[in-house]
């Protein structure tokens, strides 16, 4: 997973102000499904307690589409999606691309180091709203080893994250060697 964050100050009623991360994830065979996605999420307050809710999320697998929104109420749809990956010595350059239908959606251009780090645990909920109002609450789990990197993003002026263009990442991270469980 490559992940930048990205502050809002000001928004439109569908994207309030707040702290965005857009990344891009391969989850690659070994788990319960292979797929590529680029979603969008903003931190949320239940309460006093801090969640995520994921505001946009495409992805390369129809399995996975139908599954996110019936399980936990993503709001996932298909995408054309690259995600490439290269290392040459200590450093890890990543490309991602999305696109609907030829016409581009976001790219974003991502230079790591690779070096030791520990593997950090994981821990949050994901909450969404069903179309109906109800909520649907998704723990996540899992570990990885973070890593900081420099981002650069990209997103169509006239596609749905176009309210992100422009922007500049607050931080960046790639978080190595994922491992995670949503909706224990």
């Amino acid at each position: 997973m490559w992940v930048s964050l990205f502050p809002v100050g000001s928004g439109r009623p569908d994207r309030p102000p707040g702290l965005y991360g857009a990344a891009f994830v391969d989850y690659q065979e070994g788990g319960v499904l292979a797929y590529r996605e680029l979603l969008v999420a903003r931190l949320v307050r239940d309460g006093r307690v801090p969640r995520v809710r994921v505001t946009d999320i495409w992805v390369d697998s129809e399995t996975s589409r139908a599954g996110g929104r019936s399980l936990w109420a993503l709001p996932k749809e298909m995408a054309d999606l690259r995600l490439s990956e290269r290392t040459q010595g200590p450093a890890t350059w990543a490309s991602g691309d999305a696109g609907l239908g030829g016409v581009p959606l976001a790219t974003a251009r991502l230079t790591g180091v690779r070096s030791p780090a520990p593997r950090t645990p994981l821990r949050f909920s994901v909450s969404q709203r069903r179309e109906d109002g109800t909520s649907v609450l998704a723990r996540v789990s899992g570990s990885a080893r973070s890593l900081p990197c420099l981002g650069s993003w990209d997103f169509a002026a006239d596609g749905p994250l176009g309210w992100l263009r422009g922007r500049r990442p607050l931080l960046s991270l790639r978080l190595d060697g994922l491992r995670m469980r949503f909706g224990d």
